[in-house]
């Protein structure tokens, strides 16, 4: 009687994305690029497209810049944000550290697995983003439903960067981001994360 040996547990495409990844992202130390943000809502007829420049520091500080069609920035320095409007007069100040705390708790430093235990995770090649893999992660646990529906996300083949993303929310609104001219490692100009008085 034969017996064949069992075979081998195939690999999720999430897995390999993965595996490929983590050198990049050990190596990531700035990011600069342009965004396109475009927000939807039940109660827009369109969606309001918003563009700029973005600029990261690890492992802590990032800003948006955003330049159209209003001056805007979104400034995240360890624990705190600001965010400051000039058009409409808004400077607004919050600390952000118990937020961070629960991304960290759900996405920092996690594996596959660890993933896997709070999101269905589902990856493939974008259908409609040329060169480009889509991680579709929905959450499992009412925690993180309460704040996100669904979150995906689009990375190049080639170089593994972030280049779209997109966040659902349970109130029916999305958010979505594209990066372009993306320089990674690249000197970062200090007057980027001033934002004055």
């Amino acid at each position: 009687m034969l017996f064949c040996g069992a075979a081998a547990p195939q690999r999720d495409l999430f897995d390999e994305i993965y595996a490929k990844g983590r050198g990049v992202e050990a190596n990531l130390r700035t990011v600069t690029a342009r965004f396109t943000e475009s927000s939807t809502s039940r109660l827009l007829t369109t969606p309001i497209v918003s563009r700029g420049r973005l600029a990261v520091v690890r492992p802590d500080r990032i800003v948006l810049r955003y330049t159209d069609p209003e001056l805007r920035t979104v400034l995240i320095d360890k624990n705190d944000l600001t965010m400051t409007w000039p058009g409409r007069d808004i400077r607004q100040h919050s600390d952000i550290g118990s937020t961070l705390k629960r991304i960290d708790k759900y996405f920092v430093d996690k594996d596959p697995r660890d993933l896997r235990k709070a999101f269905t995770i589902a990856a493939r090649v974008s259908p409609s983003r040329p060169n480009a893999w889509e991680v579709t992660m929905t959450p499992k646990r009412d925690q993180i439903r309460e704040g996100l529906s669904r979150l995906q996300l689009w990375l190049d083949r080639t170089s593994l960067l972030l280049v779209g993303m997109q966040m659902d929310f349970p109130t029916g609104e999305s958010k979505t981001l594209t990066f372009e001219d993306v320089v990674v490692n690249g000197p970062v100009d200090p007057t980027m994360f001033s934002i004055g008085p």
